[in-house]
């Protein structure tokens, strides 16, 4: 357990490791293309360390330097598992794993921890069975263990149900150009987190792979485009950055984040935008970010585009004048954890007022208290409730290591705020 201490008169400059998402897209591509690539400045964490155990389970040679990843692509001719690949609870991982298994011969287990087993996966099941891959839930319930008879993927016309992940659209995107023939992924109803379709769309273009993206209902990708190996860096992680930018709007201080882009496609690069609402002053340059804090007060938002940020908007809403809306995250229920419903609790737990709908939140200002904040096995509960330590004394934070899921570093960096 960690106790987070009150903070007053912040003025930090702080830096965030890779991106989860660039991270574990480019393992994968990496891992496609027919050469060696150079990963710089990737994040290592529990979730891209699995990625990169699965890729070798599959003949992939990934090499782990400081700041680098050097992978030797397999030109997407990939290995048959000697055994059960297991991801534990890395849900980015299990899903583009759910696809690209499909790419090897023979059969291929992918299965997760407790947690995961819980996760669905059934939308993206149909997607290769429409294609003529057998894809199972061994436990016939859409969640893992997964079972895939693998060899060649044949392509085609497919319709993708859009309102629960994005991440099936991408699994689906990433593997396509090594499938027999063109891929059309129909997109049924909304498509939901579109800013993580925008990452995928980014970085295959990056490496080679154009993806013809009419309005997010329908993905076209050629067969036999293939990615071309390369020295790629990955930048820093908005999601990550979220909690530094959030630490100044609730004392009042102010942060300088560098070596990050403030016009990246990563959906939660537009969080300083809800700062801003919010009150914050938010001063953008070539490669950094300064953000001062000012009171806050309450706003209603959508925020099915920026998900990662939820949980630390909720917390910053706790000091907010008025009562803050959060809706369109009914997603946010099959994440690491139920995080409305994790919310929900810990929030009541500190002193707040809140109402919590299938998708949304509501979160009224009320007279807080210290508490031991339960974590879920969620990095995200407890990088965003630290946030709440800095204004509120005596806030513990349980189960802290959960953080290694994707920012292993996390209380070091802002025990030095």
């Amino acid at each position: 357990m960690i106790e987070v201490k009150p903070l007053q008169n912040l003025q930090a400059t702080v830096t965030v490791p890779g991106s989860k998402s660039y991270t574990n897209r480019a393992l994968l591509i990496a891992g496609l293309t027919d050469g060696e690539c150079r990963l710089e400045k990737p994040l290592v964490s529990d979730d891209t360390k699995y990625m990169i155990r699965a890729l070798k389970a599959f003949g992939v040679s990934v090499q782990e330097g400081k700041d680098v990843f050097i992978v030797s692509g397999s030109g997407g001719k990939l290995s048959t598992p000697k055994e059960d690949i297991f991801i534990g609870n890395a849900g980015t991982a299990m899903r583009f794993l759910t696809t690209f298994s499909a790419l090897a011969p023979g059969k291929t287990r992918l299965d997760g921890d407790e947690r995961m087993r819980q996760r669905p996966l059934a939308d993206l099941l149909d997607c290769l069975t429409q294609m003529g891959v057998k894809a199972v839930s061994a436990n016939g319930n859409g969640c893992p263990p997964i079972d895939i008879a693998g060899g060649e993927v044949p392509g085609g016309d497919i319709q993708l149900a859009g309102d629960k992940s994005s991440q099936y659209l991408t699994s689906i995107l990433l593997s396509a150009p090594y499938f027999k023939d063109d891929t059309c992924i129909h997109i049924q109803g909304d498509l939901t987190s579109k800013s993580y379709a925008d990452i995928t769309l980014d970085i295959m273009k990056t490496f080679g792979v154009h993806v013809d993206n009419e309005s997010y209902q329908r993905f076209k990708v050629k067969a036999g485009d293939y990615y071309k190996a390369q020295t790629y860096q990955v930048e820093s992680d908005w999601s990550s950055a979220s909690y530094f930018l959030a630490a100044a709007a609730v004392t009042g201080g102010e942060v300088t984040l560098t070596d990050i882009n403030p016009h990246s496609v990563q959906g939660d690069a537009q969080f300083t935008s809800v700062l801003e609402k919010m009150g914050c002053r938010v001063e953008k340059k070539a490669n950094a970010l300064h953000i001062k804090g000012n009171p806050l007060r309450g706003i209603t938002i959508n925020m099915n585009n920026m998900p990662d940020a939820v949980q630390t908007l909720a917390v910053i809403a706790l000091f907010a004048e008025g009562e803050t809306v959060i809706e369109g995250i009914g997603n946010l229920r099959i994440k690491e954890t139920d995080r409305i419903s994790a919310l929900a609790n810990e929030l009541t737990r500190l002193g707040a007022g809140v109402e919590a709908g299938e998708d949304f939140l509501i979160i009224r200002p009320g007279d807080y208290k210290g508490a031991e904040v339960e974590t879920y096995d969620d990095h995200r509960m407890a990088m965003s409730f630290a946030v709440a330590g800095l204004k509120i004394p005596g806030v513990r934070i349980k189960d802290p290591k959960c953080v290694e899921k994707s920012f292993p570093d996390f209380f070091q960096r802002f025990a030095n705020l």
